[in-house]
């Protein structure tokens, strides 16, 4: 049997959880198959696909940092919704094609189902960041209804971003500085209401620096959620569990990420009810 070969590539990619998650569901479903992570750089990309095209055993690839857009125009083809998030995280071999998906917005979303299941009056986020990762949170809570206040060093780039995905939508920008220090405004009524503050950015990350973000300035109610996935407990999340607010770590989305891209290279659904057993395995 010829054992199928899938990967991710980045650079630098040494730090991936990726080949721990897929590696777990390879050797719970007993498949012939290998996850591995490879060091591509920018430089190799377009070397790195034509050696890949050649290799009937490989299945596809996670696509990380700085390749998820520079990738785009080596393929042969782009998911719609891929095309419209303006990034892709997951490349997967279809017949003599390479084909291009986002499952970012997915797996960014599916610790939110829960939640967003519910009918509410309003719904509001605070997206603390504006890079690349701030991409895939915007376009999945506009789609959901989202009223969003994008933060950032430079609000230029803020307003870029929502322009990009809701340019008729009375969304707001701000300085990510403006969070970092305690506010004294009154919150309205919040009763069915949804309010989410979400890092986006790299800040809290091990050796980045902390986010600064002042919990006077999330309506009660609020989940915080954090994207970073090294620490998993952020000074984010420790401070707002602190402060009362229920939390979201960043392995909720690297795992539900990882489920899509899973299924499209090996045609098999992750065994998902192990997933406490495979957070303990993947928890730095």
């Amino acid at each position: 049997m010829t054992r199928l070969v899938a990967e991710v590539i980045g650079d630098p990619i040494g730090h991936s959880k990726s080949p721990a998650i897929h590696g777990y569901w390879i050797a719970e479903l007993g498949l012939e198959a290998d996850y591995r992570a490879h060091r591509v750089t920018a430089e190799g990309l377009g070397d790195y696909l034509a050696r890949r095209r050649a290799e009937p055993q490989w299945r596809g690839c996670n696509v990380t940092m700085p390749h998820k857009q520079a990738i785009i125009p080596l393929l042969d083809r782009v998911d719609p919704f891929a095309a419209r998030v303006g990034a892709v995280n997951t490349v997967v071999r279809e017949g003599e094609e390479l084909v291009g998906y986002n499952t970012d917005v997915a797996g960014f979303l599916e610790p939110l189902g829960p939640v967003l299941e519910r009918r509410h009056l309003f719904r509001m986020a605070r997206v603390l960041g504006t890079g690349g990762a701030a991409r895939a949170v915007v376009a999945g809570l506009v789609d959901h209804g989202f009223t969003l206040v994008v933060a950032g060093r430079n609000p230029d780039k803020a307003r870029a971003l929502l322009d990009r995905f809701d340019p008729g939508g009375e969304h707001h920008v701000a300085e990510l500085r403006h969070f970092a220090a305690p506010t004294a405004f009154r919150f309205d009524d919040r009763a069915h209401c949804c309010d989410l503050v979400i890092n986006a950015s790299p800040l809290g990350m091990r050796g980045q620096p902390p986010l600064a973000f002042d919990w006077s300035h999330a309506p009660p109610g609020s989940i915080a959620y954090d994207i970073v996935t090294d620490p998993v407990e952020t000074g984010f999340l420790a401070d707002a569990r602190a402060a009362g607010f229920d939390t979201i770590d960043g392995l909720a989305m690297l795992i539900g990420q990882a489920r899509e891209a899973f299924a499209r290279f090996f045609g098999r659904q992750p065994p998902r009810e192990r997933d406490a057993a495979l957070r303990e395995r993947i928890a730095p």
